[in-house]
């Protein structure tokens, strides 16, 4: 989705925000930071941009009445038009993020304003701002030759380049829908603490684009078969998982989705079918979010929802069957005589 190999930092502040909540201030540079070298520069843009480099997801900057009462949104538009307002922008940035993140549980730490050329986003070369937040530390060994043998040392509160904590990409094009905008979040603190960070500071709404579609329809269906259908059909676990197994196998084998194939295909009872046209109409209504009929499979999306979709059937703590083709080999009872459940499993070949 994002790489940056012909990506160039342009300028970067830092500051430093603590938690209010806890009596902790905030403290602003005077200046932009001084790059000693290149290899600074390059290392913080590998600490800054390889996290994206995953992400396929793309937000809009949102706002419930008017965009441009979103801080983030403004900020972002004064630097775009006027790159000399960078550094002062920057302190705004900081303390609108010191009045929004106050609950007890967000870690202080370290914001990273940034300002990248070049940095390229679904083939299109792009200016984007980046605001980058580090709130844990680790303790790294130093160890260096000394006297025909070696010693070793320690830093403190230094901070692994591979691990970004949290941060946001604003790149300088859909202006008028809230920009485009890619976003990393190592949530830590619980629940709570969690949602600050893309709800609070950044107030964003994901982008319906295929990969959005695809991953909503398969998180819907998933969620449908998983919690909802055990309201109006007795279906067995196995069943369940087998339900999970056809819609998987419908997103990998098709180009396009189709509701009506889908539901034909996959589900194939009548009522469970209107169930599930009814549940995803549900979801789109509570989260004001549409999904097409008709749409463009994202094999990306595919690939991410195929993690977490369970084939893996669970017989108290002695047994995992993992179902994975037809489910009419494997048969369940009860055994009278032990009191308990059993599956009966039909194969031809022991591996």
């Amino acid at each position: 989705m994002v790489t940056f190999f012909e990506a160039s930092l342009a300028i970067i502040s830092v500051h430093h925000v603590g938690n209010q909540s806890q009596s902790e201030m905030y403290a602003l540079s005077d200046q932009p930071l001084v790059l000693k070298d290149e290899l600074i520069s390059s290392l913080l843009k590998q600490y800054f941009l390889s996290p994206f480099e995953k992400v396929n997801e793309v937000y809009h900057l949102m706002h419930s009445s008017d965009i441009n009462l979103n801080e983030i949104y403004s900020f972002a538009t004064q630097i775009f038009d006027d790159k000399s307002k960078f550094h002062e922008v920057s302190e705004q940035i900081a303390k609108y993020l010191y009045k929004v993140a106050n609950h007890p549980k967000i870690k202080s730490g370290e914001l990273y304003v940034a300002y990248f050329k070049d940095v390229q986003i679904e083939g299109e070369l792009l200016d984007a701002i980046g605001i980058f937040k580090s709130e844990n530390k680790e303790t790294y060994l130093k160890v260096y030759p000394d006297q025909g043998g070696f010693q070793v040392d320690y830093e403190e509160n230094a901070i692994n380049i591979n691990k970004l904590d949290k941060g946001v990409l604003i790149f300088n094009t859909e202006k008028e829908n809230g920009y485009k905008v890619v976003v990393v979040d190592k949530a830590t603190g619980g629940q709570d603490a969690a949602v600050y960070w893309k709800d609070e500071f950044l107030q964003l709404k994901i982008r319906n684009d295929n990969f959005n579609q695809t991953n909503n329809t398969l998180s819907i269906y998933k969620n449908f078969v998983t919690n909802k259908i055990d309201e109006d059909f007795e279906v067995s676990k196995a069943d369940k998982i087998d339900l999970l197994n056809r819609s998987m196998k419908y997103f990998k084998d098709k180009d396009t989705f189709d509701l009506d194939e889908f539901a034909g295909e996959v589900i194939g009872n009548s009522q469970a079918i209107e169930s599930f046209k009814t549940y995803k109409q549900q979801y789109e209504d509570e989260y004001q979010t549409p999904i097409a009929n008709s749409f463009e499979i994202s094999d990306n999306a595919v690939k991410k929802q195929a993690r977490v979709y369970k084939s893996v059937l669970k017989l108290d703590k002695n047994f995992h069957i993992y179902i994975h083709g037809n489910k009419e080999l494997i048969e369940k009872g009860f055994d009278d005589d032990k009191h308990m459940n059993y599956y009966k499993v039909y194969f031809k070949e022991e591996a």
